[in-house]
């Protein structure tokens, strides 16, 4: 069992895997640390200095009602941070977008290899060829 374990890990796809985690993971705290750093707070401002962070619901008004989230948690009183969801879903729109250019760059890199022409045209009867074919296949005239 050992063995077989250490062959699945040494595959090429679980190590590439565990790379792609690791560096995910670094790219999300750089993408969170952007978004509640550097984007909320000009979006804050654009909604009348509205902070995401501190948007919230409270479920229960006899312990009274909090000033700010870190106010509720120290009182122990139930509230609903929908301010934080909003802050979390506009973080994974980034990183969608941010994954979405990065893989949409790496696709044209790729295509740019793979589209080196492997075949042509034969100029007698204009049929497709391979391209280091010395005479045409179909017409047998020489190239």
């Amino acid at each position: 069992m050992l063995r077989e374990f250490r062959e699945f890990i040494a595959r090429g796809n679980v190590v590439d895997l565990a790379v792609a985690v690791v560096i995910g993971a670094a790219f999300g705290k750089i993408v969170t640390t952007f978004a509640e750093g550097i984007l909320m707070p000009p979006l804050g401002l654009l909604t009348s200095g509205i902070d995401f962070a501190n948007m919230f619901y409270v479920l229960n008004t006899s312990r009274g009602v909090p000033a700010s989230v870190a106010d509720a948690k120290a009182n122990g009183v139930p509230i609903i941070m929908y301010g934080q969801l909003i802050t979390d879903i506009i973080n994974f729109v980034i990183v969608a977008f941010a994954v979405f250019l990065l893989v949409r760059q790496v696709n044209r890199l790729k295509s740019k290899q793979d589209s080196a022409p492997t075949t042509k045209a034969c100029p007698q009867c204009l049929s497709t060829i391979p391209l280091k074919a010395a005479r045409c296949a179909f017409c047998t005239s020489p190239l």
